[in-house]
């Protein structure tokens, strides 16, 4: 048995990752793995699900030629994906801690050979005291059975290890019942899984590398990993303690039970 008491998923989108230029600001990637380090001294392991890498690629490349936006994502991640790790590898052996990369399709999930490999692969990780870093395998899925966005792919991963706690790092401190920037709107601290909150909901528009997902797609997940009993929260990555403010239990974002 390892030394680990407990296993958190956390899922950081690329809007908390970018600054306004959609550009990678490494402090914030810094702070991420400081405060996983400062969990793993207290004998709890994290699973980081990492979006960015598409970004990380227009970074690079600029553009790309493919007018197929399948093709350019595909384009962009593959290049993006490994710069991203590199941050990644430098940032946690600074901590003196190792990380690993776990690319994943939605087929990997599927009950069979696939799922008890992507397990054992998991457990054979967390067991050493290794943060596996997962992100979907953008290269080689396909469009009918790509995850919805990397919510979905973090609440799989947290069934799949059956993790204690979810967070879902994002720019807002969670979910607001309006507008974030409007003065009447308040901060939901707790959701029940029944509660229809729904309606706070904003449409937002997102341009290419910037993530897929949006507060709409975050609460259908993080209702539906609540309801698979692990207790999920909403919060703003870019806040310096965040992480830990939550493992200490302060009231901090938005926690759906």
């Amino acid at each position: 048995m390892n030394n680990f008491k407990k296993r958190v998923v956390i899922k950081v989108g690329t809007n908390v990752m970018t600054n306004k230029n959609n550009r990678i600001v490494g402090p914030i990637l810094k702070n991420l793995v400081r405060q996983i380090a400062y969990l793993y001294e207290r004998d709890i392991i994290t699973i980081l699900v990492s979006s960015g890498s598409a970004i990380a690629g227009k970074e690079v490349l600029g553009d790309c030629s493919a007018v197929d936006p399948t093709t350019r994502r595909q384009v962009f991640s593959s290049v993006g994906q490994p710069r991203l790790m590199r941050h990644y590898y430098s940032m946690f052996h600074d901590f003196g801690m190792s990380c690993a990369q776990v690319l994943a399709t939605k087929r990997d999930f599927a009950p069979g050979e696939y799922r008890d490999n992507m397990i054992n692969c998991y457990e054979a990780l967390l067991h050493e005291g290794i943060v596996p870093i997962a992100n979907e395998d953008d290269a080689v899925s396909l469009t009918m059975s790509m995850f919805t966005d990397n919510d979905e792919l973090a609440s799989l991963v947290a069934e799949l290890v059956d993790a204690d706690m979810m967070i879902m790092l994002t720019d807002t401190d969670g979910l607001y019942t309006g507008h974030p920037d409007d003065d009447d709107s308040e901060l939901l601290h707790h959701v029940e899984g029944d509660q229809n909150v729904e309606k706070y909901v904003q449409t937002s528009e997102k341009g290419e590398g910037e993530g897929r997902g949006g507060m709409g797609s975050k609460l259908k997940i993080a209702k539906s990993t609540a309801n698979k009993n692990i207790p999920t929260y909403i919060a703003n990555g870019k806040e310096d303690n965040i992480i830990i403010d939550i493992l200490e239990g302060k009231e901090v974002g938005t926690k759906f039970v």
